[in-house]
């Protein structure tokens, strides 16, 4: 089909890694692309900004673990055509209370999805990692070979210019205020706030923590989903035990389940540091936030943080306090379930509209078969392969809550 310069047949708004990915993914299957971003490209306002990302594929819901298979794949799919490497693999070591159930329904989940794991008490873990990594004496850990760390900044990077070079328009400073229905040729009018007006036979709208607004704008839907902003903290590591905890060797990114959900990646943005997180943030108006020197990190996440830090790593990472504490560096956009959206926004828009989104601090690493799938759904209608069940919008019209989890 033919079209003006201002005519897609996708239109994608919101150019952070979900975007840049199904941009990348529509492109490449030769769909006349246009990729529109509301900052310039790279901005620091978004979720998909920074230095580091987990991947791993241990989740308590099994439904996560074949998209997590899948990105592997993606990924090094899309390192080959750019040329150059965005994720670094390490093993994935997950570690709580012997009775946790999250930890039990990932054994279960490793098992139904076929990914092999080992179990391992104390004092095993402490041989198997010469002492870096302790637990107490009622824990245990559970080791893969499917962790890593991906640098996101250069993989929005890499999507944008793969979708470029397979002649996708990039467009940024384009903030879009609506979308309308074209009743008489079928498609959408994706407006901005500019004036600008381009025609799209589908529109998929990936635009993170500003997913809530423009969605109520466009479908006069609300959907539940609260922005976090949160802070990331880099330990320093003591003086001769630099290389143990460094990308490139044994040393496994992990995740500590218990009173607080705390994760973690080997030492490698900051020579020297590793980063030691808790999940979650304080909610935060992504148009109004306040970009001062505050830490959102509260004293009651803080010191059990160093605690943990302190009983795990045997002494070899000062648990003194973060030596660097990045605030602010990131938004992510929660649903009550901590279930992604991934749907048709319906209405008049029928398939025409494919939402992505309420990625829960857990979406990057599942952004290259995200984008397959926001692409799969806006070309033909249906997702190769997955079952997308979990993802529905009117999961939150059945129960408020989302999803119901039987290991919470």
């Amino acid at each position: 089909m033919e079209y003006s310069a201002d005519e897609f047949d996708v239109i994608v708004i919101g150019a952070g890694i979900m975007g840049s990915s199904t941009a990348y993914q529509t492109a490449k299957r030769d769909q006349k692309t246009l990729l529109l971003e509301q900052f310039d490209f790279l901005h620091h306002h978004g979720s998909s900004h920074g230095e580091s990302r987990t991947i791993r594929a241990t989740y308590p819901e099994d439904y996560y673990t074949p998209l997590v298979l899948e990105s592997y794949k993606l990924w090094q799919e899309a390192e080959s055509e750019i040329g150059y490497n965005v994720y670094f693999k390490a093993h994935h070591l997950d570690m709580a209370p012997a009775n946790n159930k999250v930890l039990h329904a990932i054994v279960e989940s490793c098992g139904k999805n076929s990914v092999p794991f080992r179990v391992m008490n104390r004092d095993q873990l402490d041989r198997e990692f010469s002492g870096r990594v302790r637990i107490p004496e009622d824990w245990v850990a559970v080791a893969t070979e499917h962790g890593g760390v991906i640098k996101p900044t250069k993989a929005v990077s890499m999507f944008q210019t793969l979708a470029l070079q397979n002649g996708a328009v990039l467009r940024d400073n384009m903030e879009v205020k609506g979308v309308e229905r074209d009743g008489v040729r079928g498609g959408v009018w994706v407006c901005t706030e500019n004036g600008e007006r381009f025609w799209g036979k589908k529109c998929v709208v990936t635009v993170g923590a500003w997913t809530t607004k423009l969605v109520k704008t466009v479908g006069g839907i609300e959907l539940p989903m609260q922005p976090l902003e949160t802070a990331v903290c880099y330990w320093r590591i003591k003086e001769g035990h630099e290389g143990g905890f460094a990308i490139g060797g044994d040393f496994p990114t992990f995740a500590s389940y218990g009173d607080n959900y705390i994760y973690g990646t080997p030492s490698l943005e900051y020579p020297g540091l590793i980063k030691v997180a808790v999940h979650g943030g304080c909610p935060c108006d992504p148009d109004k936030r306040p970009w001062g020197p505050g830490n959102p990190l509260a004293p009651n996440t803080l010191t059990p943080l160093k605690e943990w830090i302190e009983g795990r790593f045997s002494g070899m990472v000062d648990s003194g306090g973060p030596v660097a504490t990045q605030t602010q560096l990131c938004m992510y956009s929660m649903t009550p379930d901590e279930d992604f959206v991934i749907d048709f926004l319906g209405g008049e828009f029928g398939k025409d509209v494919v939402v992505g989104g309420g990625f829960s601090d857990h979406g990057f690493k599942l952004s290259p078969v995200v984008g397959r799938i926001l692409a799969d759904l806006a070309l033909s209608g249906e997702a190769q392969g997955v079952e997308l069940k979990h993802f529905r919008i009117a999961r939150f019209q059945e129960n408020p809550k989302g999803n119901v989890k039987d290991f919470l």
